[in-house]
């Protein structure tokens, strides 16, 4: 694929052009019609013909030299060019006729055909007049007007031209869909891309030569992985290539929703969601990538506002409640409140914390998605940290009916941030709690596998459904189960574990099914 040069829109059209265009390449015309030149000189010398410097000679000759030019020019000729390449096989078709053992007439059907196929209609002409000038007229000359001469020089373009003509129509249908389907992919709004198997653009939609502008203002060579104006998703750190969407796409993954950001000017940048799927063959063999690339700038400029609005609101509502919470729990401690005052301050108090909580989790929302969370790691035993958090739950799962079991090691070293980690248990906990029916047992599991922490937290309760745990662990996300039997949540503390996790080197997965009860499994590293 050559570089094309140039910047701005022009550049862009330029490649866009380059990928939908249909020409040939000559060396592959010119390869069959030279082995069928060269078949025909075979056969005839096999049936008696002995080569000398004659016509049929001459032209096996001139096949050679026209097959060697378009090797040397590498394909890179305009489409002119190989229309006059084609006129002149069926020139050499013509030379080889000049005498009576000479080639086959009908050779000149291959580049009639491929006249057809390049040019439609107007091809088709060309191959006519081109075998009726230099096939059919110098035969007639050479050999006269009597007997098998006459009828093979006047078949001879008939059967061209007819060929000409149906491959011509054949092209026009396809020119016709091919433009009809460009049209239709230029309407939609989502940037499109091909890739064949080796990483290279077969082609683009003009939604995506936009964003191109934006990533490659000095042009494209038209190859998967190349660095350009391309941003991770906090929109300063350029994207390496092995992170690049197309490279990914070339090496046969498969994503939803890559996040990236072109463009290097605030005003003009812009922010993409990129999905990409494999092609494959009957076969099961990689051929290729098609990749789709959706404008997400507004939404995320969006969510970055909601962020900054929660986070100012979250921060304003902390500090009165906080002295709201302290007052009430002086105001409990007081042997003098009368006991239907203490009663409804007692109802305040559980409502204050739980208000509390609420807050709480929307800051650790908006740091978590403001970047990694900031951790402050040090030694400890994560088997003692488990157990203390299952202590603290122990009476409201007691209060509940719900069973608790708890398997661990004595101890458990680890590198952790502890606060950190202590809030992943107690959500965990508690979300179990509140998705199990009474009667029920949650188990708790630590260990240590292949050099990694693994804890569970498995409970009997309603489950969730295949559907919804693809979203289990976005922000604000309520499973349809929850919303049905009215769970108390807003959908925050699966999203701040999982931001927790991740900035500890872990994972969280879960394992669920309806009515059976969910297994949600983190893994950490020991030493972080």
């Amino acid at each position: 694929m050559p570089d094309v040069g140039g910047s701005g829109r022009s550049w862009a059209t330029a490649l866009r052009g380059v990928l939908l265009a249909s020409t040939a390449d000559p060396r592959a015309i010119q390869a069959g019609f030279t082995l069928l030149a060269c078949v025909d000189a075979v056969l005839r010398y096999a049936g008696g013909v002995r080569p000398g410097f004659s016509p049929p000679t001459v032209a096996v000759f001139l096949v050679l030299v026209l097959f060697g030019a378009t090797v040397l020019a590498r394909g890179r000729l305009p489409v002119a060019a190989v229309g006059a390449l084609l006129v002149a096989d069926i020139g050499v078709v013509g030379l080889a006729r000049l005498e009576p053992n000479g080639g086959a007439g009908l050779l000149a059907v291959v580049p009639a055909l491929w006249l057809g196929r390049l040019h439609g209609r107007r091809g088709a002409l060309v191959a006519a007049v081109a075998t009726l000038a230099l096939v059919t007229v110098p035969g007639l000359l050479y050999a006269g007007v009597e007997g098998m001469n006459l009828t093979r020089s006047v078949i001879i373009p008939v059967i061209t031209t007819i060929a000409a003509l149906a491959v011509a129509g054949g092209m026009e249908q396809v020119e016709h869909q091919r433009r009809v389907s460009e049209a239709t992919l230029d309407t939609v709004d989502v940037g499109l891309v091909l890739l064949d198997e080796a990483g290279s653009y077969v082609a683009i939609n003009r939604r995506h030569a936009d964003f191109m502008t934006l990533a490659y203002p000095d042009g494209h060579a038209g190859r998967a992985g190349q660095p350009g104006l391309v941003y991770d998703a906090d929109r300063v750190t350029p994207l390496p290539r092995e992170s690049m969407p197309t490279y990914r796409a070339a090496r046969g993954e498969e994503f939803d929703d890559c996040r990236i950001w072109v463009g290097d000017d605030p005003l003009t940048q812009r922010a993409l969601s990129v999905s990409a799927r494999s092609v494959r063959d009957e076969a099961g063999r990689f051929t290729g990538a098609a990749l789709a690339y959706k404008d997400v700038t507004e939404l995320m400029r969006a969510m970055e506002v909601k962020d900054e609005f929660v986070a100012s609101v979250s921060h304003e509502l902390r500090t009165p409640l906080t002295s709201i919470v302290g007052y009430v729990q002086m105001l409990r401690e007081d042997d003098a409140v009368a006991p239907r005052a203490a009663r409804q301050l007692e109802v305040v108090d559980r409502n204050a914390n739980r208000l509390m909580r609420l807050i709480t989790d929307l800051l650790d929302t908006a740091q978590i998605e403001a970047g990694p969370v900031g951790m402050s790691r040090s030694s400890g035993d994560l088997a003692a940290l488990v157990r203390d958090c299952a202590d603290a739950v122990r009476p409201s799962y007691r209060a509940a009916g719900i069973g608790l079991e708890v398997t661990a090691p004595d101890t458990l070293p680890a590198l952790l941030d502890r606060p950190r980690i202590e809030q992943v248990v107690d959500n965990l906990l508690t979300n179990a709690m509140k998705y199990s029916a009474t009667g029920s047992v949650v188990r708790v599991g630590l260990a240590l596998a292949d050099g990694r922490v693994e804890l569970t937290v498995a409970d009997q309760g309603i489950g969730i459904s295949a559907a919804d745990r693809d979203r289990l662990f976005t922000r604000f996300f309520r499973s349809r189960e929850a919303e049905e039997r009215s769970i108390q949540g807003v959908g925050l503390g699966l999203s701040i574990t999982r931001g927790i996790v991740e900035a500890h080197g872990g994972r969280i997965e879960v394992d669920s099914e309806l009515g059976i009860g969910s297994t949600f499994r983190v893994r950490l590293p020991v030493t972080g």
